[in-house]
């Protein structure tokens, strides 16, 4: 026994020709508990959670208690579940892209989920793909279950048409050549000339909208996030039912704008100088082919 009362032989096991030989069984369980967390597992059984994911019941408990202590993980508001903390979001942030572009987005996009009641996503463009690096999601029915890692087609999700709509049009045309764009739904974009007139209109908003593009019944709105020299950086958007957008026109203007200020705000906040874009306007123009 070691000095934490660990069994030492389970820390040395042993696998077939190939795969590692010094795999830990302790690091490996508070692995698969995080990586519950990041899907939005629930904990309204802690019993159930425990035998999913093979952890005793008091293991479990001590490595939630942990992972909070180290701000890892953080209570959701308003009930017994978990999400991915700031701390650990802003590590993985830090070290993958050398600013703290999450650390500083994640208490605008807590702000933006709790003031729209929709779930909040910053993400960035990875080639051809949206990846999502944090996610807020607020304490209702249908949030959304795209979680922190997960990659998106950039052309079937606003997260990433924002940032490929204030690209140099000539580098995403390129980016594009030759490729097959996937169909999510008979609203996504299939062909090149498609795409790049909804890229021209959402660039002249300065935002993205999305009825049904990615998913169906499904809405998003998202804003482009700009750093030092104004260079295009990110994303954030909102997203959520159809139904939570089209309550009235007033509702779905006021989501926009909650979302191209929460964008601006971060903007400010990672060192963009450029003033504040210019009010919202219709888009109206945006509704056939969606």
């Amino acid at each position: 026994m070691d000095e934490y009362g660990q069994d030492m032989h389970e820390v040395t096991v042993v696998r077939p020709e190939g795969e590692s030989h010094y795999l830990s069984p302790p690091v490996q369980r508070a692995c698969r508990l995080l990586r519950y967390i990041a899907e939005g597992g629930s904990f309204a059984n802690i019993r159930a959670v425990a035998t999913q994911l093979d952890i005793s019941r008091t293991t479990l408990l001590r490595l939630l208690h942990t992972f909070e202590a180290e701000r890892f993980i953080e209570k959701v508001s308003g009930g017994g579940d978990y999400q991915i903390g700031i701390d650990l979001v802003g590590m993985v942030g830090d070290h993958a892209y050398g600013q703290d572009l999450v650390r500083i987005g994640m208490p605008v996009i807590a702000r933006l989920a709790e003031e729209t009641g929709l779930s909040a996503h910053l993400g960035v463009l990875d080639g051809l793909d949206a990846m999502y690096l944090a996610r807020r999601v607020p304490n209702v029915p249908l949030a959304s279950n795209i979680t922190v890692g997960s990659r998106i087609s950039a052309h079937a999700t606003t997260l990433g048409r924002a940032i490929l709509a204030v690209m140099d049009a000539e580098t995403v045309r390129a980016m594009y050549a030759g490729c097959v764009l996937g169909q999510y739904t008979d609203m996504t974009p299939t062909t090149w000339e498609s795409l790049e007139a909804r890229l021209r209109a959402e660039r002249e908003m300065g935002y993205s909208v999305s009825d049904g593009i990615y998913s169906n019944g499904v809405s998003s709105v998202a804003a482009p996030i700009f750093g030092h020299g104004h260079k295009v950086l990110a994303a954030l958007n909102v997203t959520g039912p159809t139904s939570l957008f089209k309550m009235s026109l007033r509702r779905e203007t006021q989501i926009i704008e909650q979302v191209c200020k929460a964008a601006h705000t971060l903007s400010v906040r990672i060192g963009d100088r450029e003033e504040a874009a210019p009010p919202v306007g219709s888009h109206c123009d945006l509704h056939v082919g969606r």
